[in-house]
């Protein structure tokens, strides 16, 4: 009952707050406005992002508090450094998210080193809390092997930015980026509950509530989650993975989230790749040539939006389902 209690109340608040938002946004003008490269034919507010920070913040607190009073629960608890660590580190991808969702608003764009020396400074704070890869088990000797505390950084950080990273390039059609977090957040909830890992699975509750309550709104284009929306899922996803499933460090699991997160990071591996080999910008938003994101390229062939994202959805549902498939059998 506390994972459905947990997801019932996350929800309400983002359903409760969300049009309080919209409100606020619309009269400071903090509203994404139409240009030639976007579709939107009207200003879109950005604070998707900041509603759902709020509502995991205090499900999170309010939650893993509860948890760790309740003796009915198993002795997995959150130390202290790491309920801070992160709360703190979404706090700064939050907020160097809403800085740059702000200067977009007022048409300019934001540098990319402010925002990447964040996304590392975050993931270094998760890893100092004991959020990290450390190594996996060796499947011919069931040996443990550990990496030296450099490769363990690097992997950490490198899956921090990275999932951050494309769930921005992902957050391009309405409905899409949520909706391609959405399935890996339900994977991991299972894999967690699966696993016993009932503070990594309460995280993924907790996760899936924010998330949903945003798509009650974003599916009909009333707000936008921004890039602070966008940083915070894939910022969400590292923490409760590397937390929970990436701790059995076994093959199967490391394979896991991967195939739960394929389609973002397949798409955005390959556009970055073919932009580079191309001697393009690889991180500059492109609409229009044909090294551009799935969702850019189907509805450039004609493909209705709404139809776009379907398609991509069901893609990411099949991987994500042979990711439970996977766990359940092997």
């Amino acid at each position: 009952m506390i994972y459905l209690i947990a997801f019932t109340a996350v929800i309400g608040l983002v359903l409760i707050l969300t049009p309080l938002f919209i409100k606020l946004a619309q009269r400071f003008d903090f509203t994404d406005k139409p240009t030639e490269r976007k579709k939107h034919t009207t200003p879109v507010p950005l604070m998707g992002g900041l509603v759902m920070f709020i509502a995991f913040t205090v499900g999170f607190l309010v939650f893993i508090a509860f948890m760790e009073v309740d003796a009915a629960y198993p002795d997995d608890l959150l130390g202290a450094w790491e309920i801070v660590a992160i709360l703190v580190g979404a706090a700064m991808i939050v907020g160097i998210g809403f800085v740059d969702d702000y200067t977009k608003t007022r048409g300019r764009e934001f540098p990319i080193l402010p925002r990447l020396l964040i996304k590392i400074t975050a993931a270094c704070l998760a890893f100092a809390a004991g959020i990290r890869f450390t190594g996996f088990t060796n499947p011919f000797t069931d040996h443990y092997v550990t990496f030296p505390f450099g490769v363990q950084l690097a992997i950490t950080v490198l899956w921090f930015v990275g999932l951050i990273t494309v769930f921005n390039f992902m957050d391009g059609l309405d409905g899409l980026a949520g909706l391609l977090a959405l399935l890996p957040g339900c994977t991991l909830f299972l894999v967690a509950m699966s696993m016993g890992q009932t503070k990594s699975a309460i995280m993924s509750v907790l996760f899936l509530g924010a998330v949903a309550g945003f798509l009650r709104y974003n599916l009909r284009g009333k707000v936008w989650m921004g890039d602070s929306g966008a940083y915070l899922l894939g910022y969400l996803l590292a923490v409760i993975s590397l937390h929970g499933i990436f701790k059995q460090a076994t093959m199967i699991s490391m394979l896991i989230p991967m195939l739960a997160l394929a389609v973002p990071i397949v798409d955005s591996v390959t556009v970055v790749v073919r932009r580079i080999l191309a001697r393009k910008p690889a991180y500059e938003a492109d609409t229009t040539s044909d090294i551009t994101h799935i969702h850019y390229r189907l509805t450039k062939s004609g493909m209705k939006p709404k139809y776009a994202v379907a398609l991509i959805f069901f893609v990411s549902a099949c991987l994500n389902l042979t990711a439970i498939i996977l766990l359940l059998v092997v």
